[in-house]
C-alpha cells in the first residue's frame, strides 16, 4: 500500500467515496466540481497494484493552521492501516509547508486521538475554520463533530476576529 498525492483522474473515485459517507452524515457531501477544484488538496491511498483505497485532504488556511479533510477509507479496506498512512502523510505535508498545527472536525476521535490530537472543547478557537466552513454548513446549529488539534492552537486568524491577517504577516515574515 502507498499513499500519493492525488491527481484529477483521481476525482471520481474521491467523489464517490466521500460521498457514499454522506448519506448518513459521516461527512459533509461534497459535489463533484468542488472535488475537481480541491482535487491538490487530496492524497490518495492504494494498494501496490494501484486500487483505490481511501483519501484524505489538507487545507491550508495560512501558516499557522491547517485543516485534514474529508479522510476516509473504503469500507472494504478499513482496518488495514491506510487511514493511518493517509494521516502521517497529511500531517507530514503541513510540517513540510511550515505549519505544525492541525485541526480537523470528526465523529470518531478516537482514531485522532491516537496520532497526537486532542480535543478542542471551544470549537471558537479556531476561527479560520468557524469562519470559512461552518458558516455555511447544513449543521450549523446542531453540529455532532468534536473539534480537535494537533499542536499549539493558533492565536492568530486570518479569517476570524483573532489578529488581523496584516499581522499574521508580520510574524511569519
Amino acid at each position: 500500500m502507498r499513499v500519493r498525492k492525488a491527481k484529477l483522474p483521481d476525482a471520481s473515485n474521491i467523489y464517490h467515496l466521500v460521498n457514499s459517507l454522506s448519506t448518513d452524515g459521516t461527512l459533509l457531501r461534497r459535489g463533484f466540481a468542488e472535488i475537481c477544484e480541491n482535487v491538490r488538496d487530496f492524497a490518495v491511498a492504494e494498494t501496490d497494484d494501484g486500487d483505490f483505497l481511501g483519501c484524505g485532504a489538507l487545507h491550508l488556511y495560512g501558516p499557522h493552521l491547517a485543516e485534514v479533510r474529508s479522510i476516509v477509507v473504503d469500507p472494504e479496506a478499513q482496518r488495514h492501516g491506510a487511514g493511518a498512512k493517509l494521516l502521517d502523510a497529511l500531517i507530514d505535508e503541513a510540517e513540510d509547508n511550515g505549519v505544525n498545527s492541525v485541526c480537523l472536525f470528526t465523529r470518531i476521535p478516537d482514531f485522532f486521538l491516537r496520532h497526537g490530537f486532542r480535543i478542542v472543547e471551544d470549537r471558537t478557537a479556531l476561527p479560520d475554520k468557524i469562519y470559512k466552513d461552518c458558516q455555511s454548513c447544513p449543521r450549523l446549529y446542531r453540529c455532532d463533530e468534536v473539534a480537535m488539534v494537533r499542536g499549539e492552537i493558533p492565536n492568530v486568524s486570518i479569517l476570524g476576529p483573532r489578529i488581523a491577517a496584516e499581522r499574521l504577516v508580520q510574524l511569519a515574515g
